[in-house]
């Protein structure tokens, strides 16, 4: 039979907070509206407002906030119904910088003219290559060209012409002779009749076949004439020259003539000083190439090197489009998912040319993410872009210039045998980094540009004010959610169990979650087990199920640890009253689940002046707040015990069988209560679990973790089949985030189970023994019996004890000495 108690309990209705169904102005969500507005962040919402308003320098925003609650989303969201109402921004070109290739130049066109633009210059280039091959096929330059070579070669014969008479008079002939691949005429003395070699007839003088003083005057007369020979063949390849430079003047002048009538649409049609300067620079150099419309390009003899193709030879001429906004209705809104130096800041590609050499062009400049935003709006995850290398660095340079120069970031660039410096880009661009309020912090404390490169923090909360209109519009997310991704309508009941569940989630009856992406995953999972049920709406049972099996999927360690306390691995009395020792209620976090369970909590008392020993901490196994409490704990003692006599004791507390550590305060009031029974006397009821942070004046103050903390310890009772009078004791200040199971709030109801809140120590432990604590009177003395009485007297037994004791070693040590003066 259930124990019935005196004690002040918690009102069943405050156990937990219950939406009726039946007061739902709907039946099912398709009765509803979908959601079209942002719910429960009006601060964040503000503040991002304010920080896209304002065009001035540095005004880019860094939103904080919890994962789960909708950041990225509602950022988007935003952005999306600010940037409609903007214009689309303009296209960005590189085009080649002829004079310095080195440095190409920008083109800014209006928005979705770049592509135009390129097609344009595209089409010019095939054109030519198309026009200026038949232009030199022409019979017109053919003829003009052979009018020139013919008189070259006139002129050119004229020359041999009278050297061969001149040749003739002094007794010579002229004689082509074979030098490689080249003939040359050669002069030669005419010996009876026949063109002789001068070495022929030197060699005829040494026999006497031939006057010497006649091959002395012949030797003269043919160094004269090859002098002659010489000098005609410099003024024959002056000529040639001549001709070559008059031949390439005249395809350069034919070239252009033909070529700027060709462009003269493309130049009417962009009149930009830039793009009339580009284009005039582009025939100019192409006049000086014009062996690039030959289409026969011989391979370079003695080399493996295939000669370049059609596409290489007109690339220079090429436009680069760096961002494209001919699809674009409104400013672009980019969300840089892999946040890489590479994808942000864009990059300066590079190739093996066919030398085998690194080469790189202004073709190869490649736009990242900052660029394509340009005139819109960027979102980065900076947890993620922050541990990319060089990608903070850049990012605060790029916003405080207000300028990007595109380089590529790679450490082996130094090996490269060509490089670029483009153009300088101008940024107008809002920035949006998404991160957590520590990086946030950090970030300001550390680095002194942050605070000049985003100047609004817009920050994300967890929970909103529970109220009817948040309600309706929880309500209208789910159905906007079952409208977006096709699932079932939910009832009243499955709307009304995911609104309790949503108010569990903040931990307080007050508030409701805004953390709509685990919202989401309850209604997804909801849909699929209404499913498997072959059902055509979800109701509450499915949405149950669906919290039941989250309970049962991560909760391996919680059942592993239950089955150690039902053999007894885990020691913990859930009946009986034993002196020092209470059921503290411990949460154990795992990530994405939480659960209670009891730890043994002991403490020993002792004649001794060591104090309070947290054995936990001598162990290193507690954390700095645990440490904290214990040393408030002594705080509490010295105001309510050491006000006419000192504290003197030695006293260990301990987590019993705990092994992974220990942290945080909640445990603080269950350690006092152990010591308060321990030095007493009084033994404490094991079947009830305590929990609560405690201050120096004995104060018990609100903890983490309540419902968890209740939901494990009846658990425990459960499977040890012990529920009839077990209960919990708990601050009074966390009866407001009571939002307890279904079960635990019926067995409250039958008087099975007891939740008591408390607002002091001296409350609580007339719970725990059954005796009052007790007030302190005007003398500083407690009532007779209370506990406070109890343990006032055993403190000043302990002092006077200590004193007596410390006394009588003091006697024995002197009279040990008379002692030995008598002997000596």
């Amino acid at each position: 039979m259930p124990r019935k108690t005196s004690y002040e309990e918690v009102p069943i209705h405050k156990l937990r907070w219950r939406l009726d169904p039946a007061t739902l102005t709907f039946k099912n969500t398709d009765d509803l509206e979908p959601l079209d507005e942002i719910v429960g962040q009006r601060r964040a919402v503000e503040a991002f407002k304010f920080g896209m308003g304002i065009d001035s320098h540095g005004y880019n925003v860094f939103v904080t906030g919890m994962p789960g609650t909708g950041r990225m989303s509602t950022v988007r969201k935003m952005l999306e119904e600010i940037s409609a109402k903007d214009r689309v921004p303009d296209d960005l070109c590189y085009i080649n910088n002829f004079k310095n290739p080195e440095t190409p130049i920008l083109l800014r066109l209006k928005g979705g003219e770049g592509a135009a633009f390129k097609k344009a210059v595209h089409d010019f280039v095939e054109l030519l290559k198309k026009q200026i091959p038949m232009l030199f096929e022409s019979q017109d330059y053919i003829n003009t060209k052979k009018e020139i070579m013919a008189a070259y070669e006139a002129r050119g014969k004229g020359f041999f012409k009278s050297l061969d008479e001149k040749v003739k008079e002094e007794g010579f002939t002229l004689v082509d002779v074979q030098v490689g691949q080249i003939k040359r005429p050669e002069v030669m003395p005419m010996v009876d009749g026949k063109p002789t070699h001068i070495d022929q007839v030197e060699a005829m003088v040494e026999k006497g076949r031939f006057p010497k003083d006649e091959f002395e005057t012949m030797k003269e007369k043919y160094a004269s004439l090859k002098e002659s020979v010489e000098q005609i063949f410099i003024e024959l390849r002056d000529l040639q020259k001549e001709v070559q430079e008059k031949i390439e003047e005249m395809d350069r002048q034919a070239f252009m003539d033909n070529a700027s009538d060709l462009a003269a649409p493309l130049m009417k049609k962009y009149k930009g000083k830039k793009i009339k300067i580009y284009l005039q620079n582009m025939l100019k150099d192409m006049g000086e190439n014009l062996q690039i419309f030959n289409p026969q390009q011989p391979q370079v003899p003695g080399l493996p090197i295939p000669a370049a193709s059609a596409e290489d030879r007109f690339q220079p001429y090429q436009v680069n489009l760096l961002v494209d906004n001919s699809e674009q209705s409104a400013p672009p809104v980019i969300v840089e998912s892999y946040p890489t130096y590479r994808n942000i800041f864009g990059s300066i590609e590079r190739i093996v040319d066919r030398a085998g050499v690194w080469r790189t062009d202004f073709s190869k400049i490649k736009a990242g993410s900052l660029l394509k935003a340009l005139g819109g709006y960027l979102i980065i995850n900076l947890l993620d872009a922050i541990q990319e290398p060089g990608v903070w660095q850049a990012l605060k340079r790029a916003l405080k210039s207000e300028q990007l120069e595109i380089q590529t970031y790679d450490p082996f660039y130094l090996f490269t045998t060509s490089g670029l410096k483009p153009e300088a880009i101008d940024l107008d661009i809002k920035i949006v980094v998404i991160g957590d309020a520590y990086l946030y912090h950090l970030l300001l404390n550390y680095d002194p540009d942050m605070k000049k490169v985003f100047k609004v923090r817009a920050d994300f909360d967890t929970a909103m004010d529970k109220t009817e209109e948040s309600i309706q519009q929880i309500a209208r997310f789910i159905r906007m959610k079952t409208m977006e991704e096709k699932l079932m309508p939910f009832d009243r009941t499955a709307v009304a169990l995911l609104m309790e569940q949503a108010v569990r989630m903040t931990g307080r009856q007050e508030k409701i979650s805004t953390g709509f992406p685990q919202l989401t995953d309850l209604v997804r999972e909801a849909n699929y087990v209404a499913a498997e049920e072959k059902k055509k709406m979800v109701d509450g049972s499915h949405v149950e199920k669906v919290i039941q099996s989250r309970k049962f999927r991560s909760g391996m360690v919680e059942e592993h640890l239950q089955d150690m306390i039902d053999r007894g691995t885990i020691m913990i009395d859930l009946e009986g009253e034993v002196v020092g020792q209470v059921n503290g209620l411990a949460v154990y976090a795992m990530g994405d689940y939480m659960f209670g369970k009891p730890s043994r909590i002991t403490c020993s008392t002792a004649m001794g002046r060591a104090g309070i020993i947290n054995i936990e901490r001598e162990a290193d196994l507690s954390g700095s707040s645990h440490n904290k409490g214990v040393l408030i704990l002594g705080g509490y003692l010295r105001k309510k015990f050491a006000q006419k006599k000192p504290l003197t004791m030695s006293a260990s507390i301990a987590f019993e069988q705990s092994y992974g550590g220990v942290d945080g305060d909640s445990a603080s009031s269950t350690e006092i209560y152990a010591l308060l029974s321990s030095l007493s006397g009084i033994p404490i009821k094991q079947y009830i679990g305590v929990t609560g942070s405690v201050n120096q004046n004995g104060q018990v103050q609100a903890i983490g973790g309540v419902n968890e903390k209740i939901e494990g310890f009846f658990d425990c009772c459960l499977k040890k089949g012990a529920i009839n009078s077990q209960g919990v004791m708990i601050p009074e200040s966390n009866v407001k985030d009571l939002m307890l199971r279904q079960d635990v709030v019926e067995a409250v109801g039958k008087g099975r189970f007891h939740i008591y809140p408390v607002k002091s120590i001296d409350q609580g432990i007339e719970i725990l023994t059954g005796k009052k604590g007790g007030k302190r009177k005007a003398d500083g003395s407690y009532p007779k019996g209370s506990i406070n009485k109890l343990v006032d007297d055993k403190l000043r037994e302990l002092a006077e004890g200590l004193k007596n004791f410390a006394g009588d070693k003091g006697e024995e040590k002197k009279g040990g000495k008379k002692g030995c003066k008598q002997c000596s």
